[in-house]
């Protein structure tokens, strides 16, 4: 198999994983959990792949096109906070649902999300190229809503140790790496192999990542039913509404059907990968984190194969061009 190959048929392999993840961890939830200790490692290596395919030595170009940038950091900073806190009010006022559903909801992909924006037909290349940006953006903004939203609980919890550890050892240092590791490609044929060896890395490492998380965390989902499935209706009505509101945003930003359509699959596609080693990390009070986190990731899932055919056949259609029709106007 080409990685072309293995590129075009991911959503399958992530289907098979999460479903073969999920009987494993059903079957025995003992032997489900004790893997989690293969998650940390496993996603570290997913998320160096996946930053070495970043172009982060190239952010000046992702704000060439001003109104993209403009319009992506409107949908994702602004638009969506705002909407998930209002979609907050509708839960139980429980501090660990509330911070599964603030991490995933408020943090907007950098990885699959380009998967799926191909998939239904909008300008992949233009994401691609936003993701450091995005990257960098929810690093400094996540910290600030979590207070604004939870106030003195939000800054007990960013202080705890292993919630820095896990920060700097699962995101920091993957991402220093990778910026090493492009750095030594424009200057060294080497590395430059290096980087298109790396580019295996990603979905291969993702599936293995999917398979362990939900082998690892399925038992507490179920255990902690009642609680977590609280959250499912959230997550539905999430992705339902933020189609039409980042259409909104395209339209008053006049972005190009394409461009519409990538503001659309960022804005609805949530980061939960990256999310979950820092709810990992958290004290034990707060095991249900990762499982409220999780059970986004499989909604989510399920989500995207409605979005690559509705986006482009009824949401933002070829012949609903708004942003030329505003700019007639």
């Amino acid at each position: 198999m080409t990685r072309e190959q293995l590129e075009e048929n991911q959503i399958w392999i992530y289907a098979v994983t999460l479903v073969f993840g999920a009987g494993i961890g059903l079957w025995s939830p003992t032997f489900g959990e004790s893997l989690e200790f293969l998650i940390a490692p496993v996603l570290a290596i997913m998320l160096y792949g996946m930053f070495t395919q970043i172009p982060f030595l190239h952010l000046r170009e992702t704000c060439a096109n001003r109104r993209f940038t403009a319009a992506l950091l409107t949908v994702n900073f602004i638009v969506v906070p705002i909407l998930v806190w209002l979609l907050s009010r509708l839960l139980p006022q429980q501090p660990p649902l509330l911070l599964g559903v603030y991490l995933v909801l408020l943090t907007p992909c950098i990885d699959y999300v380009i998967v799926f924006t191909h998939l239904g037909r909008g300008n992949a290349r233009l994401v691609l190229a936003s993701t450091p940006l995005l990257l960098f953006a929810q690093m400094l903004l996540l910290p600030v809503y979590l207070w604004l939203f939870m106030g003195e609980q939000a800054a007990k919890i960013m202080s705890a140790g292993p919630f820095v550890e896990a920060f700097v050892l699962l995101i920091v240092l993957p991402l220093g790496l990778a910026l090493a590791s492009e750095l030594w490609a424009t200057h060294r044929r080497a590395g430059a192999i290096w980087i298109e060896a790396a580019s295996w890395l990603p979905v291969t490492f993702m599936a293995l990542t999917l398979f362990f998380v939900v082998a690892a965390q399925i038992g507490r989902i179920e255990q902690y039913l009642t609680v977590v499935i609280q959250a499912v209706p959230i997550y539905v009505a999430f992705m339902f509404i933020v189609p039409f509101l980042a259409r909104l945003i395209a339209c008053a930003f006049r972005l190009d059907t394409q461009a519409g359509r990538g503001l659309i699959f960022s804005a609805g596609t949530r980061n939960s990968l990256v999310v979950l080693p820092l709810a990992l990390a958290l004290p034990n009070d707060w095991i249900i984190v990762p499982a409220v986190i999780v059970t986004q990731t499989l909604v989510e899932l399920v989500g995207e194969l409605f979005y690559i055919r509705l986006v482009p056949s009824v949401v933002f259609r070829d012949d609903r061009r708004c942003g030329t029709a505003l700019l007639k106007r």
